[in-house]
């Protein structure tokens, strides 16, 4: 089973974005049972709030509910626990790079670097702009999946 964690500020726009969608895509293609997905923040600011109403929104209109989500915060556990550590910016890794006190096992990446770039996720709750946040994370959640299917030598198309 691979286990992924998806980590940003808050937990309520950026990361349950990701979370939501990387198990919708897994769960399309029958491969649900293969992964545990999940999200948290670096910050305990909104720890217990729901998903942001912007990405709730835009998960709505894919049919997906998040309605049961409420932020978390990252523990240091979560290192152990987790095989992927996924980022949605620089701050982000910086945070978890003290939470965890670093990263021996290379596990933290940015979701962007899995799509080839080098650069960080919007935060919609500074740029109210859902929408380029979405195009991003299903950028970034595709060439994800793409990789780890070929690293299992199963490269498929999302």
């Amino acid at each position: 089973m691979v286990k992924i964690l998806f980590v940003c500020y808050g937990n309520i726009c950026r990361s349950p974005m990701a979370e939501y969608l990387m198990r919708d895509l897994v769960e399309e293609r029958g491969e649900g049972k293969d992964f545990y997905i999940a999200s948290a923040a670096t910050s305990g600011e909104e720890v217990g709030r729901p998903v942001h109403r912007g990405t709730a929104n835009i998960l709505e209109r894919m049919g997906i509910d998040c309605s049961d989500k409420r932020s978390v915060k990252l523990k240091k556990s979560d290192y152990a626990e987790y095989d992927h550590i996924i980022g949605m910016d620089e701050m982000n890794r910086r945070d978890m790079l003290k939470i965890f006190g670093g990263d021996p096992h290379r596990k933290i990446k940015l979701l962007m670097e899995y799509a080839g770039e080098k650069r960080d996720i919007a935060d919609p709750w500074w740029t109210g702009d859902f929408a380029a946040t979405f195009a991003d994370v299903t950028r970034g959640i595709r060439a994800l999946y793409n990789g780890l299917r070929a690293k299992d030598g199963e490269q498929k198309q999302p």
